[in-house]
């Protein structure tokens, strides 16, 4: 009986780079790697066994080089543009007014002290989407009286809003018992 030879299966070759790894285009962002669009350079088995089969990344030719251009290109437009509405934004914001009510002593000073989740809110009564994490007052609101508040929109877009801290109704020095209050 013959035997046969069977030749290995061998799966595409892939090009070698300048410093004898592979050259590969990351279709996704890989940790420690790169990120997505850049053109990477690895041993060819992490190539071979992880990054193309699992689709983070594809040969670098000519033709996904142009798609990724086009694909960056449109996504640095829409940056752009989302930019220009933040900055629009910031606009309005700087605009804006609000008061908080809240219970002080005599002396004006807070029984608490105003949270940005407190001027959030205020802001989204004012059909403002602003969450809590961008509002960054410089140190702790714990007295009557007015301040500036800085909000962080994006890394480069920050407005800043005028916040009034008045104190309640309640807070009056009168008592039901008081007899100067029947006069």
């Amino acid at each position: 009986m013959a035997q046969s030879k069977i030749a290995p299966r061998r799966g595409k070759r892939l090009p070698k780079g300048p410093n004898g790894g592979v050259q590969l285009l990351l279709i996704h962002s890989v940790e420690n790697l790169g990120k997505q669009g850049e053109i990477v350079e690895v041993k060819s088995g992490y190539a071979n066994n992880f990054l193309v089969p699992y689709g983070l990344a594809t040969l670098a030719s000519d033709h996904h080089l142009r798609m990724v251009e086009k694909h960056r290109e449109k996504l640095q437009s829409m940056a752009r543009s989302r930019l220009k509405d933040l900055e629009d934004l910031a606009k309005q914001l700087g605009d804006e007014s609000i008061i908080i009510e809240e219970r002080a002593n005599e002396d004006g000073h807070l029984y608490g002290s105003v949270t940005p989740a407190e001027i959030a809110k205020a802001l989204c009564a004012r059909n403002y989407t602003i969450s809590e994490e961008m509002v960054v007052p410089e140190g702790a609101i714990r007295e009557l009286g007015r301040y500036s508040i800085p909000v962080q929109l994006h890394s480069e877009v920050t407005a800043s809003i005028t916040l009034w801290v008045i104190a309640t109704d309640a807070d009056t020095n009168a008592t039901p018992d008081d007899p100067a209050e029947d006069e």
